[in-house]
């Protein structure tokens, strides 16, 4: 079994404001889907939210601000998961509440040093 990245992203500047009852609700959907994922024993990693702040490291040391939120789309977090093929691995993203709200989640295969 391979394991593959999946990677949330969203505008996050056009979302609006959320009440902490939805706040509590959208966090109730990330953990059923994470645990059904989980309950099939393809999850590898649960997974993290981002922080909006960061650097970037450029070759020479050069050092600037980051992450690059002038673009459309922020990367918010990611999760690892388990599965036989990255057809499988898409399957498993299909559930992911960042599709309700108009975001993506990006599938990549993790590949061993």
């Amino acid at each position: 079994m391979k394991e593959f990245l999946l990677l949330f992203r969203n505008d996050y500047k056009s979302m609006p404001a959320s009440s902490p009852e939805q706040l509590q609700a959208i966090m109730k959907l990330w953990m059923d889907w994470i645990g059904s994922i989980a309950a099939q024993n393809k999850l590898s990693s649960a997974g993290n939210r981002l922080g909006g702040e960061g650097k970037v490291m450029r070759s020479n040391n050069v050092v600037t601000d980051g992450p690059y939120t002038e673009i459309k789309e922020l990367v918010g977090g990611y999760t690892i998961v388990k599965a036989d093929s990255l057809e499988e691995a898409t399957e498993l993203s299909k559930g992911c509440p960042i599709l309700q709200v108009g975001g993506n989640v990006e599938i990549r295969p993790i590949v061993p040093m």
